[in-house]
């Protein structure tokens, strides 16, 4: 019998990336996202398009279909501040997922992963462990941490089969053209004078099939329900040296460092 796996935020660029990889894994994959693709449904893709943190369509869709798994990549990066109307992120990300979790059909659910990310850490110095205290120092960091919180005590106090995955830096094809690494691709293919900041910087970048791979492991093991995994490389390396690298790949642009911070 195919499993059903529901990943919520399909149309973004891991979730994409994750349709593919589970259609090829002969899943039965549905999709449901906000923005709407030139993608049709087939046999083993269902795609819906509405927004999680409304209990009536959730309500009505969970009622419909059952999974075995659920990935919840949903939301947006939003780093206003709360007082800039921004507090509607963490209707978003929080409600969101209350709602997907309130409503599932548990009685035949292996796993829920949710999508956190590095940014829960806030000002935490590197490294950056799991077993840490968050300092989020935005709404949408907040929202995160919240999710994971509330994850992590369904899943101690109900048995829940929840983990979370807090995601470093992803990169790779298919990636929007306003990701650091696409822009700087792009700023040496069009041999132009690009700004960006002085470099010294330190960050952690995961290619998109290692992020791919890390979600299935954690998906698909029963000793991971109530952790949380940080997904990462384990070699941090200088923005500068990014861009030194796609440079002399290209051998065309030129990066203006220190132009902002």
């Amino acid at each position: 019998m195919k499993k059903n796996i529901l990943i919520i935020g399909g149309s973004g660029f891991i979730g994409s990336k994750l349709i593919d990889f589970y259609l090829k894994k002969n899943f039965k994959v549905f999709s449901i996202s906000l923005k709407k693709k030139n993608t049709k449904n087939t046999k083993n893709l269902k795609k819906f398009y509405f927004d999680i943190s409304n209990k009536k369509k959730c309500s009505f869709f969970f009622k419909k279909y059952s999974f075995h798994y659920v990935v919840n990549l949903a939301g947006y990066v939003d780093h206003r501040s709360f007082y800039t109307k921004n507090n509607n992120i963490i209707e978003s990300h929080l409600l969101g997922t209350l709602n997907t979790v309130f409503y599932v059909n548990k009685s035949i659910l292996k796993k829920y992963l949710y999508i956190g990310s590095s940014d829960e850490y806030g000002s935490n110095k590197s490294p950056q462990k799991e077993i840490i205290r968050e300092m989020p120092n935005s709404a949408y960091s907040f929202a995160k941490t919240a999710s994971t919180h509330f994850l992590q005590m369904i899943s101690r106090s109900e048995k829940f089969p929840s983990s979370i995955l807090r995601i470093f830096l992803t990169y790779g094809p298919g990636q929007k053209e306003n990701r650091f690494i696409p822009q700087i691709i792009q700023g040496c293919l069009k041999n132009l004078k690009f700004n960006t900041s002085s470099g010294r910087q330190i960050r952690d970048f995961c290619y998109i099939d290692d992020v791919v791979r890390a979600i299935n492991m954690v998906l698909l093991s029963k000793k991971s329900t109530g952790k949380v995994y940080n997904i990462g490389s384990n070699k941090p390396i200088k923005i500068k040296k990014i861009v030194q690298i796609i440079r002399s790949i290209i051998r065309k642009g030129t990066p203006v460092y220190g132009s902002f911070t």
